[in-house]
């Protein structure tokens, strides 16, 4: 049996997300004619916070997914909370070039937070609740 396949599958599908992200930056520093930094092009800034976003929090919805999973189980919740982060990010990338899709900044946003209040909360909650 394969060992965290829900963590694989969402680790999987960040890597995609972060290779994605990294493309659309390289599109604006080739349209912008910006090779290093942000040379003042707002459109090259927000894609390039969306990607630094992304990695921000990353990580700890992986470490996080795959601690659960590793304690708990790979319980059908996890598969759903991984799936929903991804969508997430996918919006809040495409809500950072603004416009009609600048909402997505929010949902994503917003969809982050939770994922990681969620299981930053039932991991303390995990350990916490066994001690007594």
């Amino acid at each position: 049996m394969l060992a965290l396949p829900i963590t694989l599958t969402i680790a999987a599908g960040a890597a995609l997300v972060n290779i994605w992200l990294m493309i659309r930056c390289g599109q604006a520093r080739t349209k912008g004619g910006v090779s290093i930094g942000d040379g003042g092009d707002e459109f090259l800034i927000r894609r390039m916070r969306a990607h630094a976003n992304f990695v921000e929090s990353a990580p700890f919805v992986l470490v996080l997914i795959a601690a659960l999973e590793a304690t708990q189980g790979s319980a059908n919740w996890l598969w759903y909370v991984g799936i929903i982060y991804i969508f997430g990010r996918l919006a809040h990338g495409l809500g950072m070039d603004g416009g009609t899709l600048g909402k997505g900044r929010m949902v994503g946003t917003l969809i982050t937070m939770l994922t990681l209040l969620g299981l930053a909360g039932y991991a303390l909650w995990c350990v916490y609740s066994k001690l007594g």
